[in-house]
């Protein structure tokens, strides 16, 4: 009796159903791993935390347990809020600020080689001079309390910018760039359709560092401005609630602090996956 026959198609779909089950399930694994780990630790520190604070019956004004800091984050929101969104607005603000300069800039330098030797220097010089060094001076000399933070913090996020571009509009493939000149393209093609697209990756890469950059900036510039008012931002709360020993309003605004460069990584994170997921090596899913 002849055993029943399967025919190459149906047997090439069975074994594409099976691999992408197989995908399926090792890509869902990865998701469970890359967030519940975290988690896990973070669960296990702060139980630890609680559990030390609790037995060794630690005084809040030295180390207030998380139940604690909870507690304060929901009894003071309407004071943190205020000073959380004016840290937002300020961080954002500078980001815009600093992306839009270095932009500019740094594709000014990658075209011109004269104008790259004459202001790089010089954007270096203001990288590398500590921000809280020069803050004063910027306290001094801008009226606006606003202004003057703002400033010190687009000085902070404005290189990551400035130099991701340049690199990125100068890593062109050269066998690219001759097959362009081989077909006479304009400048603003060669621009548009080569050189624009290799500086993206390396773009989207100093965004993510320039994100966080940008909220120090901001929180330093508070620390040195000792700003006080309606308008003040976490880093005023902080500062206000050392002088007070209010250890668990210093807790809450820092972790508020924390929070908000998560959450800047994980959308800068995620722009650069939906611009660069499906072209691009480095956020392309490979097969393990």
């Amino acid at each position: 009796m002849l055993a029943p026959t399967i025919d190459a198609p149906e047997l090439g779909e069975a074994v594409g159903d099976d691999a992408g089950r197989r995908e399926r399930t090792r890509v869902r694994r990865e998701r469970m791993l890359t967030v519940g780990a975290p988690l896990l630790v973070l669960i296990v520190a702060l139980g630890g935390w609680e559990l030390f604070v609790r037995i060794q019956q630690v005084p809040p004004y030295i180390l207030p347990a998380p139940s604690l800091v909870l507690q304060t984050l929901w009894t003071k929101w309407p004071l943190l809020q205020s000073s959380l969104l004016f840290t937002v607005k300020l961080t954002l603000l500078a980001l815009v600020l600093a992306v839009i300069g270095g932009v500019a800039l740094g594709t000014l330098f990658a075209l011109s080689r004269t104008v790259e030797v004459s202001l790089f220097p010089y954007a270096v010089i203001l990288q590398v001079t500590p921000i809280i060094a020069i803050a004063p001076l910027i306290m001094i000399y801008v009226d606006s309390v606003m202004g003057a933070l703002l400033i010190c913090a687009w000085i902070v996020a404005f290189f990551p910018i400035l130099s991701s571009t340049v690199i990125g509009l100068r890593s062109a493939d050269h066998n690219l760039r001759d097959l362009f000149t081989l077909y006479r393209a304009s400048s603003w093609q060669r621009f548009r359709l080569l050189l624009a697209p290799s500086a993206l990756p390396f773009f989207l890469s100093g965004l993510k560092v320039s994100g966080g950059l940008a909220l120090i900036g901001a929180v330093v510039a508070e620390f040195v401005a000792g700003a006080a008012g309606k308008e003040t931002g976490l880093a005023s709360r902080i500062f206000e609630a050392s002088f007070r020993s209010d250890i668990p309003l210093m807790f809450a605004a820092l972790l508020l602090v924390s929070l908000c460069g998560i959450v800047i990584f994980l959308v800068t994170s995620w722009v650069s996956r939906k611009v660069l997921g499906h072209w691009h090596e480095s956020e392309l899913k490979r097969e393990r």
